[in-house]
């Protein structure tokens, strides 16, 4: 499946900037990534299929090592986890935050090491805990007042968990009202503003089973500045230096969350590591040189920074419909594995693959196959007039929060995923089938 580029056409004509690096076009209208044809992907495996390239993944953890040299850089697991992806993120040197057993025992069992696993979660399960602690991850953050008591119950006489405080700094940021998790008004952290977290930092204090390593915030999600960054760093040394005041503790960690943005289609604004890493160290230096504070050790969760990018999803097309002025493309898929449209109202940028069209553009809304209105993919998009039934779809910037929020919908089955590297494709995730259905179904 090794493929040929063609020469690079004039800029602008056939924009690429939104597709992984690797992304290469083929003759007759083909698109390869990592070196493999999209096309062939979807006669092999059949569509829809999620394609993951391994380079992509590899590059942006590495970038993201080169700009935090001096951090803690954790994949933020909620993205997207494979026991590859395991594997490619503890390759790079990279940590894990996790927001669940499954996911912490995927990872552990993939063979990460649990002490560089965060545990987070705004309302932990038991099993959450137990699994945990019985692991042996390197922090849980503490999200709700009342988890202080239960962990420390759960840890037991003699035992020991070291921990940290999610704090909401009142620091309103990202694309959407639905992922933005800074300020009061939503589930996430303890409030800086009316005294919640001040006092469940107290409780910790004094639990001789917990060891308070540090605040954590997430500001929110899509992220295209550095401000509100150095905001929220600015409000954390605050009550860094307002614990050490009260309590005489000097916390040495400051976890400032993920949230970076990165662009679905051409054009729109990314944030690039590399300026995000000099805006908080900063703000950090110039924060902690004010409250006289020691600079704590800094981490940061990228997880749509990192796999987003990477993925494309690959679709075939099953009818073309009419509709007055509009034109409707169905497709195999939709929001029983890409949620996000009808979640975020997110806009992709999808792309005619496997044939070249002489057609002119007409604007098109892609949507899926379920029973829904909103199960729309991408609205008002621009594809070649003559779309018919048989021809692939291909939807660039599809790796993060795709497979990981896909759901049984209709039971259409979730997605294969494929990772492509140097080439070669090889199965990751199978496709999830009738027989995966009529096996959890246990009555009668």
């Amino acid at each position: 499946m090794t493929v040929t580029a063609l020469p690079e056409v004039a800029p602008g004509a056939d924009d690429l900037s939104v597709w992984p690096a690797s992304a290469d076009r083929l003759p007759h209208g083909g698109l390869a990534v990592g070196g493999v044809s999209l096309a062939e992907i979807a006669d092999r495996f059949e569509t829809p299929v999620y394609v993951l390239d391994e380079g992509e993944v590899r590059a942006r953890c590495r970038a993201y090592r080169a700009a935090f040299p001096d951090a803690d850089v954790l994949y933020a697991a909620k993205a997207f986890l494979s026991r590859a992806m395991v594997r490619w993120v503890e390759e790079e040197g990279l940590g894990l935050d996790v927001c669940s057993a499954g996911e912490l025992e995927l990872a552990v069992t993939a063979g990460f090491p649990a002490d560089r696993v965060v545990l987070h979660g705004n309302a932990k399960s038991p099993r959450d805990i137990e699994a945990a602690l019985r692991l042996g991850v390197g922090r849980i953050v503490i999200d709700s007042s009342s988890e202080t008591a239960r962990i420390a119950a759960a840890v037991g006489t003699g035992g020991f968990q070291r921990v940290m405080v999610r704090v909401s700094p009142g620091v309103s940021a990202g694309g959407h009202e639905k992922i933005r998790t800074g300020t009061d008004d939503q589930k996430f952290g303890l409030s800086l503003a009316d005294g919640s977290a001040q006092h469940a930092i107290a409780r910790i204090l004094g639990q001789p089973q917990l060891e308070l390593t540090g605040l954590h915030c997430h500001i929110g999600s899509q992220i295209t500045e550095v401000r509100p960054y150095v905001t929220a760093v600015r409000r954390m040394v605050g009550l860094m230096a307002r614990i050490r005041d009260s309590h005489g503790v000097v916390l040495p960690e400051l976890d400032m969350g993920g949230g970076h943005a990165i662009a679905y289609r051409p054009g729109e604004a990314a944030l690039d590591p590399a300026v995000l890493a000099r805006g908080l160290r900063a703000e950090l230096a110039a924060s902690c040189a004010a409250a006289r504070l020691p600079v704590p050790r800094l981490a940061i969760e990228p997880g749509r920074a990192v796999a987003g990018p990477a993925g494309v999803a690959v679709y075939r097309v099953l009818a073309v419909k009419h509709t007055g002025e509009r034109v409707f493309v169905a497709v195999d898929g939709g929001m029983s594995d890409n949620p996000r449209p009808a979640l975020y109202g997110v806009r992709y940028a999808p792309r005619l693959i496997g044939r070249r069209s002489a057609a002119g553009a007409r604007t098109a809304t892609v949507v899926g196959r379920h029973c829904e209105a909103g199960d729309v993919l991408a609205a008002d998009v621009e594809l070649p007039g003559d779309v018919h039934p048989g021809d692939l779809l291909a939807v660039p910037v599809a790796g993060a929060y795709h497979l990981s929020m896909a759901s049984g919908y209709n039971m259409v089955g979730r997605p294969p995923v494929v990772a492509v590297h140097e080439g070669t494709a090889r199965l990751l995730v199978r496709r999830e089938t009738l027989a995966d259905f009529r096996g959890r179904d246990i009555g009668g």
